[in-house]
């Protein structure tokens, strides 16, 4: 009786109604809405809102939309935990209006008050397709909370857990957005075009949540590093100085402490497990062919931590909540690269839909993923139009964790067949597996990596080494916040490697962001770095030219780089602790006796018509004429 009301009903109502489940009352209302708003003019129309009520719903009920054409396509779905809804519908690309009204209403209870509310549809930004991460860059990695403070206000907030507490190793230290605004200058100066923050969304967390792996909100900036304006500026201050800007995104986990988790719209969007069980971290079980099912299982859906749920991207909700919240970064700010951090654990299908929808509306959109591994074959894996995969990824570059355990390796071993600087050499040989390996972002160390300046101990002509090497090699250099100033430390424990960077806080005694703060040696390896990224800044041959390597003899690496307009730079790498006698002839052809070669750092002139003699522990960098 019941259902045959309800059906009468239904086929008197518009055909803007469609049928939805759910029971309203009163005390009814929408709480929380996601996005917070959209665009029209994107390519891709289509949008779905995840919208949290603050009561279950539970019987049928309809919704009526202000605009006939959006109408057309709505959807409406509850989910199981029923204070929870998803409205899908499409935005046509010719729609003029800046607001949608909704109205759910009850088909049963005429007295209860319907719920409406408004969603807001902003202009497209034309501006946009992104000006994208390219081997022209260089990139500095830093942690907001670590690298300076310029809003002291902001250091403790109400509705934030942790507090601020410089005095230890791993509590919030002060660090935001306005102190890296500050600092530009100083990061233009370096020869820096792009920066990576570490991630800057919301980690109310207990403790620990300073490094922001741990999201508790998707679209809000954490209010110990500044506000959605203070970012806004941070994007505004940097393009003015021609530096691009990277988001750290994270798609695996969230923190335990986000709204979502606390109060999860259904069961499934997290990995769930008897008892904690932590990933195994072992990504040859993703195309290992004797691989143990429950070891394909524990990596791909174990957890990092206790405090860090594993999302499970093959919920469809989910999965479109992760990419819209992408997109929603990128054209509210104008992004111009993605650093996706833990790249391998997400479900892979759900990571190629992500970076293919990205790219569908912003091709020219930097992407990189963090692929910490080991091996050239596992991290190409990964990597798209590898020629040894059938099932083609879609990623278009890694962080070098290969090139960088060679250049470790490198410069912590004697000179062998396959040690020492041959290492590299055999390294870059298996470029094969990569269509573009200079999208690869290098790196001497990061966030989560002993120093370089240590690993080397505290050698600085191998650092040197190191980091003339890295601005001249095939690829995108990253330089980790701090190297330029000889920070140094190991991993034991990991804040250890995220030390403040001297100078950032008003009460520090001395300040390594001014020449004069700076000791003589630390201002020799600025300047080092300094005068190397600015001359790559205008190499056709540093950012845009071909490598070309020859075989490693004598504990001495030499490369080339060579671009199209005829600009050759020649790279000599000597390890031994002797000096070392090259032959130009051996080069021939690619240069000759005719040209000549200034070093780019000491301005040095070398001729080609005899021996060359190369200092022990030394990198030498010549602009070829």
């Amino acid at each position: 009786m019941i259902k045959s009301k309800i059906n009468t009903f239904v086929k008197s109502i518009s055909p803007l109604f469609i049928l939805i489940s759910f029971q309203f009352s009163s005390a009814q209302s929408v709480k929380r809405i996601d996005p917070p708003f959209w665009w029209k003019g994107m390519k891709n129309e289509h949008l779905q809102l995840l919208i949290n009520f603050n009561k279950e719903l539970k019987s049928i009920e309809f919704i009526t939309c202000s605009d006939k054409e959006i109408s057309k396509t709505l959807n409406f779905k509850l989910l199981s935990n029923q204070t929870y809804a998803v409205l899908d519908f499409d935005i046509p690309a010719n729609f003029k209006s800046d607001k949608i009204a909704f109205t759910l209403k009850s088909a049963l209870e005429k007295k209860v008050k319907p719920i409406t509310f408004n969603y807001e549809l902003k202009d497209k930004n034309i501006n946009l397709p992104i000006n994208g991460i390219i081997p022209n860059d260089f990139i500095y990695l830093l942690m907001p909370d670590r690298f300076a403070n310029g809003d002291t206000t902001n250091d403790c907030s109400i509705q934030m857990i942790e507090k601020s507490d410089r005095t230890k190793l791993k509590t919030r230290h002060g660090g935001d957005i306005q102190g890296i605004i500050n600092q530009l200058d100083y990061i233009e100066d370096l020869g820096i075009t792009a920066i990576w923050p570490t991630p800057v969304l919301e980690n109310n967390q207990p403790k620990e949540s300073y490094h922001g792996y741990a999201i508790t909100d998707h679209y809000a900036i954490d209010p110990r590093f500044g506000t959605l304006e203070t970012y806004r500026k941070l994007k505004i201050e940097a393009e003015r100085r021609k530096i691009k800007l990277i988001m750290d995104v994270i798609y695996n986990h969230i923190g335990s402490n986000h709204y979502l988790f606390e109060n999860k719209p259904s069961e499934d969007w997290f990995h769930k497990w008897d008892t904690f069980t932590r990933t195994n971290y072992k990504a040859t079980t993703l195309f290992d062919p004797y691989a143990a099912e429950s070891d394909k299982k524990a990596f791909s859906n174990g957890w990092f931590d206790h405090h860090m749920p594993d999302l499970n991207q093959q919920n469809p909700e989910l999965a479109n909540y992760l990419i819209q919240n992408t997109i929603w970064w990128i054209e509210n700010f104008g992004l111009n690269g993605l650093r996706i951090d833990t790249y391998t654990y997400p479900d892979q299908e759900f990571m190629k839909k992500l970076i293919k929808t990205v790219l569908s509306e912003y091709p020219s959109m930097g992407i990189f993923g963090e692929t910490w591994v080991q091996g050239n074959a596992l991290q190409g894996y990964f990597v798209k139009n590898n020629p040894c995969l059938k099932d083609d990824p879609i990623l278009p570059a890694v962080t070098d964790f290969q090139t960088y355990f060679a250049l470790s390796h490198a410069l912590t071993n004697d000179f062998g067949w396959t040690e020492g600087l041959a290492r590299i050499y055999h390294t870059l040989s298996e470029d094969y597996l990569y269509s573009n390996p200079f999208l690869n972002v290098t790196f001497l160390d990061n966030h989560d990596l002993s120093r370089f300046f240590s690993i080397v101990n505290e050698d600085r002509d191998k650092l040197k080494m190191a980091i003339g090497f890295m601005l001249t090699t095939r690829g995108t250099p990253s330089l980790y916040y701090g190297t330029e100033i000889l920070m140094k430390n190991f991993t034991n424990p990991d804040a250890l490697v995220r030390e403040d960077f001297p100078g950032g806080w008003p009460k520090d005694t001395v300040n390594k962001f001014t020449p004069n703060g700076r000791n003589a040696l630390e201002s020799e390896m600025y300047n080092y770095i300094k005068t190397i990224a600015n001359f790559r800044k205008n190499s056709t041959a540093l950012t845009l030219g071909k490598l070309k390597q020859f075989i490693p003899q004598n504990g001495i690496y030499i490369y080339f780089r060579y671009s199209e307009d005829g600009e050759k730079v020649m790279v000599i790498m000597n390890q031994d602790t002797t000096e070392r006698l090259i032959k130009p002839s051996r080069f021939e052809e690619i240069i000759t006796i005719k040209n000549t070669g200034t070093d780019i750092v000491s301005k040095k002139s070398y001729t080609f018509d005899a021996d060359i003699l190369i200092s022990p522990k030394s990198i030498v960098i010549l602009e070829i004429k």
